[in-house]
């Protein structure tokens, strides 16, 4: 047996959300598990969704080691299927293996640092399969703490656009981490890419990354530039993290009004351009609006990684994990402006800062604190 600190978070059916430090035992790994020394966990948007939710975390209570937070309605009881487990939290991240189970895959990783998919990254130690472990060779586990979910997740938007016949996409907060890894994908792949975005200083970013269609949300011509984007790239297809507000309305309107420009007739029920756009996140926990301005020839849908890769099969996912592995500090890299330990994560300048998902403000949790 092995023992750690490792993250936990708990919704009481009253609402009371509990995240707190604690000490562990992990198992003997069996199989093809390993038991990996985390050196360092990214946070993402996917795992602020468990570790913290909406709660109001202005008015939570800290202490060393502990927060207890709200959690709204009606987010509370939308969350009842999880009410008085105690979850540990983290997705993905990086360290070295040191205990490995009997089966060939986990020896061969004994000893080896890697990236890998545990669910519980926020910890000392974390229990992984050995199939989804990335050997990282010569790079560092900060290099490689990230080597999943966004990169995965942006090629991912690459294969379905390839699946579903696309040659271009629009990808809505592209100045994100996420969205400067997939800028530089569709550059690689022949993709054209309408990115949106929301500040001045973003837009030059990703021009400044050799991208060539960049709409700034805020402006004042907005909608026109959209519409010239899409005019110029055929970009009927793509892919929103914001979930709540206008954004995708802003896009199937702009879809429609080009492609109604190109009609050599009217009619009353509006173009028949298919129109797709896949919601992947929830940056804007606001209901979702849609107005009556582009007929009925448009679909809504969801995103998820592990579904996509489920459906995708496992020739195409090893594809995507060596092209990423092959890439992991040019196209893949990720960038952090903070570093924690698992003590510093709970304490409240870090949780007020990293759960506003700013973009350009990643954090990297060091375990240790090194």
């Amino acid at each position: 047996m092995t023992t750690g600190k490792q993250i936990f978070t708990t919704l009481a059916s009253d609402g009371t959300l509990t995240v707190e430090l604690a000490e562990s035992t992990f198992p003997a790994p069996t199989g093809n598990q390993v038991l990996v020394r985390m050196e360092a966990a990214p946070i993402n948007p996917s795992d602020l969704a468990l570790l913290l939710g909406p709660a109001d975390l202005e008015n939570a209570e800290y202490s060393p080691g502990r927060i207890v937070a709200r959690m709204p309605e009606p987010f509370n009881s939308g969350s009842k299927g999880r009410h008085g487990q105690r979850l540990p939290v983290g997705n993905e991240g990086a360290g070295t293996v040191v205990a490995a189970g009997e089966g060939e895959m986990a020896q061969k990783l004994m000893g080896q640092r890697v990236a890998c998919v545990p669910g519980s990254a926020y910890s000392d130690y974390a229990l992984a399969d050995a199939a989804m472990c990335l050997p990282l060779g010569d790079y560092s586990a900060e290099e490689g703490a990230s080597a999943f979910v966004n990169p995965m997740t942006a090629l991912g938007f690459a294969e379905t656009a390839r699946m579903e016949g696309q040659s271009a996409m629009i990808h809505a907060a592209a100045a994100s981490n996420l969205g400067q890894m997939l800028n530089r994908i569709c550059q690689e792949d022949g993709i054209a890419l309408v990115n949106i975005v929301r500040k001045p200083e973003q837009a030059e970013l990703l021009k400044s990354q050799g991208a060539e269609h960049v709409v700034n949300s805020s402006a004042d011509d907005f909608m026109a530039r959209l519409r010239d984007a899409i005019a110029a790239t055929d970009a009927y297809f793509g892919f929103d993290p914001i979930g709540g507000g206008k954004t995708v309305d802003s896009c199937f309107k702009a879809m429609e009004q080009v492609a109604v420009s190109k009609m050599r007739e009217y009619s009353r029920y509006g173009s028949n351009q298919p129109k797709k756009m896949y919601i992947y996140g929830r940056l804007d926990l606001s209901p979702t609006i849609l107005t009556p301005s582009y007929g009925f020839g448009w679909t809504l849908a969801g995103w998820l990684l592990t579904p996509f890769l489920q459906q995708a099969g496992m020739e195409t996912v090893m594809r995507m994990r060596r092209r990423v592995l092959n890439n992991l500090t040019t196209t893949f890299a990720s960038h952090y402006t903070a570093r924690v330990s698992l003590e510093e994560m709970l304490r409240r300048d870090a949780v007020l800062q990293y759960s506003k998902m700013r973009t350009g403000e990643k954090f990297l949790v060091v375990p240790d604190g090194r």
